[in-house]
Order: structure tokens, then C-alpha cells, then sequence
């Protein structure tokens, strides 16, 4: 089991100050996160591509570069990168050269995005976003996998024997995540290719993406690839940790209900019952994250937003303190999955 972090790097006024970080100290401060992430033994740090207001990552394959640049283990992978609205050979191009700073610690979580003013700005339509998905994948795998591709197809410009520079280190591509909340083509598409895939599980009941890990377990089987249970499964959450579940609930509230979306799942404490949400003590945590398994089986990543809402950075590195200690050591011993080393690139 993988245990770590991922966000997409939101600015926002923290809600008890009013005071709101600058780009730049947003930037930095993933780095430092990042580091400390390592520090207590956490497994991976992700970060997503988002192009509006008011998130930062825009280009996350240069803040995981520079993330690389801080660390030394750490998995490092997109929690989103858009393969709709851009182009397979760029994606191929910037997570091969990550991969040559980084070494085999980098992966890329792809999905279409659901934001539909970021579309057009691209040339692209909304309309458009499953076949966008389906098309461009199947270009950036074979960009990865031969030197000469000769290609055509509907959404962009012809490729007679082009050549994808830097080629993947040791020739081995990126590990792919499909990253989906609402379209089971994505989970199709991932159980075609027996890569994973990946639910936020943030925002809506457990249940709800249960349905959709199913399916895809289902159909990983149906295609050839083994059982059912070996299908390579990833779940988010997220997670607000204190030494007592009131203090956790009475701090973490005014983050909670001002946050535009997170606070759509209902009352906070609803919300820490149903969704991915785990607010409390250490043990309340570990107790709710352990109830994912019941709905997801045997699944080999879990990540955790940390530092969303205007939760401050200072607040960020203490909870990832009281993770580290209190947290982590449960939850890798009642998490570990005999599926986990086929977290590697394959065909």
C-alpha cells in the first residue's frame, strides 16, 4: 500500500485570519510540504493540473521537477494531468524528461478535467472530452513505447515517423493512473489497458465511487488481466488530524463550510461519516480511512488532501507531524495489499 498526499495547489483566504498566501509562497510551500511528506515515511506527493482561479498548478510537471529537486525517495505524480485539452506529445516529452531528473520514482495520474471554460481556451470542446481521451492516450502510449510513430487521427495533426524526445528512462514509460469521478469510459479505458485507476472519493458518498471501482475491477477481468481483486486500484480523501476529535471538528469547521465544494456533502459531521473526509484524533482517522477497504477491496494507493480550504501551511506541517507519528504506522500495517509491487510500468 502507497500512503501519501495530493492537492492542486488552491488559493484561498484562510477563513479564521483572512490572510491568504501569495503565488509564490503557495509554490514554494509545496515543496517544503512535499519534504516533510518524505520525512515521515509518506509514499507518494501529487500534484494537478489546474489552468483557473484560484489554483497554481497550471505546469505540474515543473512543480513535481522541482519537488524532485527537494527529495530523494518520494513517488512524485499528477493527481490530474489534463489529456484532453493537451497535446500527447507534450505530455510525453515533459514526463519523460521529469523521469531523467527524478529517476523511477515519477507517475502521471490523466483525466479529462471538469472544468468547461478550460476547454475552449485550449481549441478544444467540452462536448468532445471522452473521444479527446480515448484518442490522445492511445497516441501518448505509443509515443512512449516506439521511437518512430507514424499517426493520424481526429483531434490534432498528422505524425510521420516522429521521434518523442527525451525517450522514457531505461525505456520504461511512466506508470498511467486514469483519474475519473463521473465517467465510466475512463474506467473502461483503464481496464483495457489493465493501468490503474484512480477516485478522488472526496466531496460524495463512499458509495458512489464504489460503483464505479467496481465496474472497473469487473472489466479489468473481463479483458484478460486476472482477477477481479488484482485490478490496481487508487482512492483519495482528505484529511484534518488533532490530538482530540473536538479540537479536530471546532478547528477544522470554518475551513469545512467555507469551502465552495467541499461543503456541498451536507453537515460537516455527516460529511466525516459518508465521504472521504476524515476529521478527528489519530484513531478516529485511522477507524474511518480502514472503512474505505470495505468499499474499494484490495486497493494499493492511498492519498490524502492536506492542504485545501485555506488550511494554512504552519497547520499543514503540524498535522503532517501527528500523521507521522500516530497516523502512518496503523494504517501501513492494516493497509498492506500483496498487490502493491504491481505498481510498475507495464505494457
Amino acid at each position: 500500500m502507497e500512503i501519501g498526499i495530493f492537492g492542486v495547489g488552491e488559493i484561498l483566504a484562510d477563513p479564521t485570519t483572512g490572510e491568504t498566501p501569495s503565488e509564490t509562497e503557495r509554490i514554494l510551500g509545496l515543496g517544503r510540504i512535499a519534504e516533510h511528506a518524505e520525512d515521515i515515511g509518506m509514499d507518494v506527493f501529487a500534484i494537478g493540473e489546474h489552468h483557473n482561479p484560484p489554483f497554481i498548478s497550471s505546469s505540474d510537471s515543473t512543480l513535481l521537477a522541482y519537488v524532485a529537486g527537494m527529495t530523494k525517495r518520494i513517488k512524485l505524480s499528477t493527481s490530474t494531468t489534463l489529456i484532453t485539452t493537451n497535446d500527447p506529445v507534450k505530455i510525453a516529452e515533459d514526463f519523460a524528461t521529469l523521469q531523467h531528473i527524478a529517476g523511477d520514482r515519477v507517475d502521471i495520474m490523466l483525466g479529462r478535467g471538469n472544468t468547461a471554460e478550460v476547454y475552449p481556451w485550449f481549441g478544444k470542446d467540452i462536448r468532445q472530452g471522452i473521444p479527446l481521451a480515448v484518442e490522445n492516450y492511445a497516441l501518448l502510449r505509443k509515443l512512449w513505447r516506439e521511437e518512430k510513430v507514424s499517426w493520424s487521427g481526429q483531434f490534432r495533426t498528422p505524425l510521420l515517423e516522429f521521434t518523442s524526445m527525451p525517450r522514457p528512462l531505461n525505456g520504461i514509460p511512466p506508470f498511467v493512473w486514469h483519474g475519473s469521478i463521473r465517467s465510466p469510459e475512463i474506467a473502461e479505458q483503464a481496464a483495457h489497458y489493465a493501468d490503474g485507476f484512480f477516485v478522488n472519493n472526496l466531496f460524495m458518498p463512499v458509495s458512489y465511487f464504489k460503483e464505479y471501482v467496481d465496474f472497473y475491477r469487473r472489466r479489468f477481468s473481463e479483458n484478460g488481466h486476472g482477477r477481479p481483486e488484482d485490478a490496481i486500484v487508487g482512492a483519495g480523501g482528505a484529511i484534518f488530524v488533532r490530538p482530540s476529535s473536538q479540537a479536530a471538528f471546532k478547528e477544522f469547521s470554518p475551513y469545512y463550510y467555507s469551502h465552495p465544494v467541499m461543503s456541498s456533502a451536507g453537515r460537516l459531521e455527516t460529511a466525516a461519516q459518508k465521504t472521504g473526509l476524515a476529521v478527528g484524533s489519530p484513531q478516529e482517522v485511522i477507524e474511518h480511512v480502514l472503512t474505505f477497504r470495505e468499499s474499494f477491496g484490495p486497493y494499493q494507493r492511498q492519498l490524502f488532501a492536506i492542504d485545501f480550504g485555506g488550511v494554512p501551511e504552519r497547520k499543514v506541517h503540524e498535522q503532517l507531524e501527528l500523521i507521522g507519528s500516530s497516523v502512518l504506522p496503523t494504517l501501513r500495517k492494516e493497509l498492506e495489499s500483496p498487490t502493491a509491487d504491481r505498481l510498475t510500468a507495464h505494457d
